[in-house]
C-alpha cells in the first residue's frame, strides 16, 4: 500500500519543532560553560526569546527620539551666518532652488535664534536647545543627512523601515527579530506615544513581513499604559484556564494551516500579554523615583507638554533598565503640527523644543549617572530638514537634501561633528549620509551585521538596508 505523507512547509516544520531546536541550542550554550555552584545566579544567560549577535555589541538597547515633522537644521545644529548677512534677499539670485513641497518660495530667512559654542568640544548649538547643549560632549552631530523623499509619509516610512513604501518592517522590528528580547515579561520593541500619530500611521512601527511577534507595542505615558491590560476575570485561575483553552485551540491549528507563523505569533502574544499584567503596572509606577530625578526630567514643569515628554523619557530609562531592546518616543501635540512649521516658525519650533529639551537632557544625564549610557544608543532624528529660505514670510518648507541628527551613548564618539553643508545649509557638500547608513550603524553598535541580517520574502533575502548602507565610522569611539 502506498504511504500517505503529511504535506508541510519548511517553515511549518520549524514552527512545530521550535521548542526542540531551542533545547538543542540551550544544550550547546551550556556545553561551552563550566558550571559552578552559583552558575545560575551569576552567569549571563540568554532569555527564552533572546539570540546571539554577530559580534560583541557596544549597545544593548536603542532609544529613538523621533522628531516628527522635520527639525530645521539651520535653526538647531548647523549654524549658517550667511543667512543673517543675506536675510531678505532673493534665493534665486544666490543658488539653484529645487522644487518645494508647496511651491511658495520666499526670501532667504535668517535663524531667529542665536548659536553658541558649548562644552569642551565647542560644538555650536542654537538657543532652541539650551539643556541638550549642556550634554554636547556626549553627542555626535551629523550635519550631512540626506533623504530620498520630500513628503512626510514616504520620508517617515524611509526613516523607519529603509523603504519609502508602506509594508516593510520597522527598524525596531528588525532589531527585535535579530536579537530578541532580554525580558520575557515585556515587549522587545516599545513605542511610547506622546499623542501624535505620524503621517504614514502605525505602519511606521509594524512588523511588515516579519512575524507579528516583532511589531511594536504602543504604550501611553500614564499609569495604565495600554488598554485591556487589567484582568476582568473574577480570579486569576479563571483567566489562566481561559488562556490555556485558547492556546489549546491555537496549538491544534499549527501545521494544519498555511499561516502557521500567524498562529505561532498569536500564541506568543497571548503569553506576553499575560506576563505584562504584572510587569506594566510596576514599570509605570514612578512613586519610587526621587523628586530630584522628576525635576531633572521636567515632570514638575509648568508646561504640560514637557511633563508628557518627561514621563516618556523616564519610562524609556526604566524600559532600558528592564532589558527592552528598542524604545521609540513620539512627540506630544503642542498645537503647532509637530516640527512641520510651514508658517510661524519661531512659535512652532520654540513650543516643540520646550517640550522635549529638558526631558532629553535629563534622560542623557540620568543614563550617564547610572552607567547606562555606555550600553544604550540614543538617536535624535526627524525624517528630513527644512529650507534656508522662507515659505511665504515666516515658515520653512521641506528639505530632504540636507538635515541634522545626533547620536549619543554606546560606541559613539561624543563631542563630534560629522559632515558639512553649503554656506546656506541647503545641500550637503561633504560626507553625505543616508538613512541606510544610519540603520547600518545602529545595527553595528548592537552587534548585528546589517548585510547578514536577512529575511526570506518574495523570493529573495531582504534586509533593513536593502542593498545599501555603510557604517558611519567617523562618529564611532
Amino acid at each position: 500500500m502506498e504511504k500517505e505523507y503529511c504535506k508541510m512547509s519548511r517553515r511549518e516544520m520549524l514552527t512545530l519543532s521550535r521548542n526542540g531546536f531551542g533545547a538543542i541550542a540551550l544544550m550547546g550554550l551550556l556545553g561551552r560553560c563550566t558550571p559552578s555552584p552559583n552558575f545560575i545566579s551569576s552567569a549571563p544567560v540568554l532569555k527564552a526569546t533572546e539570540t546571539l549577535p554577530h559580534y560583541f555589541p557596544k549597545a544593548k538597547s536603542v532609544i529613538f527620539l523621533y522628531m516628527d515633522g522635520g527639525v530645521s537644521q539651520v535653526d538647531s545644529f548647523d549654524p549658517k551666518p550667511r543667512l543673517a548677512k543675506e536675510n531678505g534677499q532673493n534665493p534665486y539670485d544666490k543658488f539653484k532652488v529645487d522644487a518645494t513641497q508647496f511651491g511658495n518660495v520666499g526670501k532667504i530667512l535668517k535663524s531667529p535664534w542665536d548659536f553658541k559654542q558649548y562644552g569642551e568640544s565647542g560644538i555650536w548649538m542654537s538657543d532652541l536647545f539650551p539643556n541638550i547643549a549642556t550634554c554636547v560632549d556626549d553627542i555626535a552631530v551629523i550635519r550631512s543627512m540626506v533623504s530620498n523623499f520630500p513628503e512626510h509619509t514616504n520620508a517617515n516610512y524611509f526613516l523607519h523601515t529603509g523603504s519609502g513604501i508602506q509594508g516593510r518592517p520597522s527598524m525596531g522590528a528588525w532589531v527585535n527579530y535579530g536579537l530578541g528580547s532580554m525580558n520575557d515579561n515585556l515587549p522587545g520593541y516599545v513605542v511610547l506615544d506622546g499623542g501624535l500619530t505620524p503621517p504614514g500611521g502605525l505602519d511606521n512601527f509594524k512588523n511588515g513581513f516579519l512575524p507579528a511577534t516583532y511589531q511594536a507595542s504602543v504604550l501611553k505615558p500614564r499609569r495604565i499604559p495600554v488598554s485591556n491590560i487589567v484582568a476582568l476575570e473574577e480570579s486569576s485561575q479563571l483567566q489562566i484556564d481561559k488562556l490555556k483553552h485558547i492556546e489549546k485551540m491555537d496549538q491544534a491549528l499549527l501545521g494544519k494551516v498555511i499561516q502557521s507563523d500567524q498562529i505561532s505569533s498569536t500564541i506568543d502574544n497571548y503569553e506576553l500579554a499575560f506576563n505584562m499584567q504584572s510587569s506594566l503596572p510596576e514599570l509605570t509606577d514612578l512613586a519610587g523615583e526621587s523628586e530630584v530625578t522628576k525635576e531633572l526630567y521636567g515632570l514638575n514643569s509648568d508646561d504640560k507638554h514637557t511633563k508628557i515628554y518627561g514621563t516618556q523619557c523616564i519610562l524609556a530609562r526604566r524600559l532600558v533598565e528592564r532589558g527592552v531592546r528598542f524604545i521609540e518616543l513620539t512627540c506630544p501635540n503642542v498645537g503647532f503640527d509637530r516640527w512641520d512649521q510651514h508658517s510661524r516658525l519661531k512659535k512652532g519650533h520654540e513650543a516643540n523644543a520646550h517640550a522635549v529639551d529638558q526631558p532629553i537632557a535629563g534622560l542623557l544625564k540620568d543614563l550617564k549617572s547610572r552607567g547606562l549610557l555606555e550600553e544604550t544608543l540614543v538617536v535624535f532624528a526627524g525624517e528630513f530638514g527644512r529650507t534656508p529660505f522662507a515659505q511665504g514670510k515666516d515658515g520653512r518648507d521641506h528639505n530632504p537634501s540636507a538635515f541634522s541628527i545626533w547620536l549619543a551613548g554606546a560606541g559613539i564618539k561624543g563631542g563630534t561633528t560629522y559632515g558639512t553643508t553649503d554656506e546656506y545649509g541647503y545641500r550637503v557638500v561633504d560626507k553625505p549620509t543616508t538613512i541606510h547608513d544610519l540603520h547600518a550603524t545602529m545595527l553595528h553598535l548592537l552587534g548585528v551585521d546589517h548585510v547578514q541580517q536577512t529575511y526570506r520574502f518574495g523570493g529573495r533575502d531582504i534586509r533593513l538596508t536593502d542593498v545599501h548602507g555603510h557604517i558611519i565610522k567617523g562618529i564611532l569611539a
